[in-house]
């Protein structure tokens, strides 16, 4: 396997006021022979205010067993809810998308069986790079598609309305932007009639997304006639990722996702940053720390069969829309 972190940007291109160190980046999980693949970047969620452990590598490698390429993106979060994101994410994603194509001979990527699968803050993320992707500018990869080939979404974030995900857009565009900012960001809204095929799928009983989200895609995606298949699980909590024994066990692999979360929390523990809301930050300093315990266990993580059938319709679909 050629494993390898790949920054996005060049010294002086990035800047992120709570980045403190940190540089967005992509993980590699690419096979290390002469033959041409398809790959799947992978979008961890986290609500914007984190890239999820649970949806990194183990998703990853998931995909990479299947005989395709894959790559996860670590992109920028706003963890304390007190720097604003705006579009820095879909910079990155864009970033990351041209990156990969202009070096898909090197890589042995497939040019036009790319796949962007991100799961809910991350789906949204993926989302917006397919629909607002002419509103960012590369001055590195001028003329290099960035949009996906096909576009996967799993428990996403779609819309700012009556059913959004509050916290995602606070996070995104601050806790004072308006309703007409946060619909902007509404993805049932802004579908193109030129979308490439969607595979999307949530469970009825989420209770951090509503379901609605992906109802209201699934809709928007066949007004405008876009290919797409769509899933809804009776059961199966929010955040399962590929609902595996291992991921029930909290076995994620590397936890780099969160690279960026431990720089913030260090500059919290140490005095240097002083958080807008002490208690939350406080909060997050244990929810985090609790990582680093070997023994750390989450009860609402349980392996759900039912829900896990979306990797292998999910891949069923992919190969079939890929002859």
């Amino acid at each position: 396997m050629r494993h390898e972190r790949i920054n996005l940007f060049a010294e002086g291109e990035y800047f992120y006021p709570h980045a403190f160190g940190f540089q967005p980046n992509i993980r590699t999980y690419f096979h290390d022979d002469a033959q041409v693949r398809p790959c799947i970047l992978i979008v961890p969620g986290g609500g914007y205010t984190h890239c999820a452990e649970g949806e990194g590598e183990i998703a990853a490698k998931t995909f990479y067993d299947f005989g395709w390429h894959s790559a996860v993106l670590t992109y920028t979060v706003n963890l304390l809810y007190m720097e604003p994101l705006k579009t820095q994410p879909l910079r990155e994603i864009v970033r990351a998308m041209k990156l990969l194509r202009a070096n898909a001979e090197q890589y042995h990527i497939d040019e036009g069986k790319i796949a962007v699968l991100g799961f809910s803050a991350g789906a949204h993320l993926a989302g917006s790079l397919a629909e607002f992707y002419e509103t960012i500018h590369d001055p590195r990869y001028p003329d290099i598609r960035p949009t996906p080939d096909r576009l996967i979404l799993c428990y996403p974030v779609i819309t700012a309305g009556e059913y959004g995900h509050a916290h995602s857009f606070d996070a995104l565009l601050g806790t004072e932007a308006g309703q007409e900012e946060r619909d902007a960001f509404s993805l049932e809204t802004h579908v193109p009639k030129d979308l490439c095929p969607v595979f999307l799928w949530q469970s009825a009983e989420d209770a951090s997304v509503p379901v609605e989200n992906s109802y209201l895609m699934a809709m928007a995606l066949r007004k405008q006639g876009i290919p797409f298949e769509h899933h809804v699980f009776a059961h199966g909590r929010h955040g399962i990722s590929v609902s595996t024994p291992a991921w029930e066990a909290c076995a994620y692999g590397d936890p780099y996702t969160l690279e960026q979360v431990y720089a913030v929390l260090a500059q919290v523990k140490n005095g240097t940053l002083v958080p807008a809301d002490p208690q939350y930050a406080q909060e997050q300093i244990h929810k985090f720390d609790t990582r680093f315990d070997p023994a750390f266990r989450d009860p609402l993580r349980v392996y759900d069969p039912e829900a896990a059938a979306w990797v292998g319709l999910c891949r069923a679909w992919l190969e079939r829309s890929w002859k």
